[in-house]
């Protein structure tokens, strides 16, 4: 099986494109190539490394985010290596994405960096 490319989408517009192996987490695969996410305790209990899922298999791929915008449920793409504690189910369905622990299974677009941290607000484990 081979891996699913991961875009990653920072809010000054940058994409850093990334080749999740099969039971490699996003945060592993940006980390061996170099790219830079923010995360801290690497178990799914913070939200330091949260992302938002924007499409799956490159649906919506000029799409811009908007208030309006029809959330895709994180299970579209990914899967855990444990339980995202830091996460409710609310917040999984509504496409927050944990990627320390997050697996992808899919090609997918995911906005990161501080604006989606801010939106989610602060972890309930923090």
């Amino acid at each position: 099986m081979t891996g699913h490319e991961v875009t990653l989408e920072w809010p000054d517009g940058r994409r850093d494109t990334v080749t999740v192996e099969p039971r490699e987490t996003v945060l592993e695969a940006a980390l061996r190539d170099g790219v830079r996410l923010p995360y801290d305790c690497r178990k799914g209990t913070c939200t330091a490394c949260v992302g938002r899922l924007r499409s799956v298999d490159g649906d919506d791929a000029d799409a811009e985010p908007s208030a309006e915008s029809e959330s895709i449920d994180a299970a579209a793409a990914f899967d855990y290596r444990r339980q995202p504690e830091a996460l409710t189910e609310r917040e999984r369905a509504d496409g927050y994405v944990l990627l320390c622990i997050a697996m992808a299974h899919a090609d997918c677009r995911v906005a990161v960096g501080p604006m989606v941290r801010a939106e989610l607000g602060d972890s309930p484990w923090g």
